[in-house]
């Protein structure tokens, strides 16, 4: 074959495998964000086209095609494999890459067992709190005499500050304390679920109506202030994992029950997969509540616009995370 119909028939390959080289070699990171409006090569088509490219380098040099073409190849051939063999990230870095993009990617493509999620713990939460404010007695129906006693001592406002009071080593045991409780609750909610979606229910349900009779309660009787400033600041986070944990627990549920055209078992592999992805994101967040409600919640010198308003600042900072975190990427699955 003469050059020239060589170069005819696969210089729009060439073009094309250049072009995904220049969009991909520069900045993975910005290559990925922009993937959505990308519409050249994709990058499962690139271990063939680099397998063809290199069979015709080695053919245009057998053929002793010119100098320029044969040197254009060879180029084409090395930035190929400079690419496709670049080593890692660091551990570090792909830990960062899946807390900032793949986390938040991976809870919205739950979002239908997240909106269920969140009605089953919000919806009975927001109401025991309505009815126990209506009808204080209604408490006693649902929590014991001595666990309200609990509470009351402990977001009495008489004896907040001092109750709150805590030396430095007090506090690392409690973040201790707090991180095994937080946790414990995360992984009750999302492993339940593997008893038909039945158990996370139940964990849902019950979590939302002990903290609205809870809140309900102490809101009554005059303690909401000492309450609602002890929770705040760290309410975003761990009430987010619960019902996070909540989604994945429904998923495994749903799977179980109905795996649609994947085998039951091929359901409940994948949905256990995605799940433990979604553990180690929501890992993170209870370990950050219990850092907060460690260090910051207790401390009782804080002026109450600033607690309030870091509270908002982190309700906002964690929402915008779950929902435009790794846009422009590939769904999760």
């Amino acid at each position: 074959m003469r050059q020239d119909s060589f170069v005819a028939r696969h210089a729009a390959e060439w073009d094309a495998f250049e072009r995904w080289l220049d969009a991909r070699a520069a900045s993975p990171w910005r290559a990925r964000r922009h993937r959505s409006g990308w519409d050249g090569l994709s990058d499962e088509e690139i271990p063939s086209r680099y397998r063809r490219l290199c069979q015709q380098q080695a053919l245009a040099r057998r053929r002793g095609y010119s100098p320029q073409l044969t040197a254009r190849l060879q180029a084409l051939m090395q930035r190929g494999h400079a690419v496709m063999y670049r080593p890692p990230p660091p551990p570090w870095r792909r830990a960062l890459l899946f807390l900032l993009a793949e986390f938040p990617r991976l809870v919205r493509a739950q979002r239908g067992c997240l909106w269920a999620s969140l009605a089953l713990f919000a919806l009975p939460m927001a109401l025991l709190f309505a009815l126990v404010l209506r009808w204080p007695e209604l408490a006693y129906t649902v929590l014991s005499p001595s666990q309200l006693a609990e509470m009351e001592s402990m977001y009495d406002p008489a004896g907040a500050d001092l109750a709150f009071q805590r030396s430095g080593q007090t506090d690392v045991q409690m973040f201790g304390y707090y991180i095994w409780n937080n946790v414990s609750i995360g992984f009750r909610t999302f492993a339940s679920g593997l008893l038909a979606g039945v158990g996370t229910i139940f964990v849902l349900l019950f979590n939302g109506v002990f903290f609205g009779v809870v809140a309900g309660h102490l809101q009554a009787i005059g303690h909401g202030g000492p309450f609602w400033r002890f929770v705040v600041g760290h309410s975003a986070p761990e009430l987010t994992a619960i019902v996070i944990a909540g989604a994945g627990g429904l998923r495994l549920g749903l799977a179980l029950v109905a795996p649609g055209p994947l085998r039951r078992v091929d359901a409940v592999v994948q949905a256990g997969r995605d799940g433990g992805r979604l553990c180690i994101g929501i890992l993170v967040m209870l370990v950050f509540a219990a850092f907060v409600e460690a260090f910051w919640s207790s401390t009782g010198a804080i002026p109450d616009p600033v607690r309030f308003g870091v509270g908002g600042g982190l309700w906002l900072l964690v929402l915008l995370w779950l929902w435009r975190g790794g846009r422009g990427g590939v769904d999760a699955r």
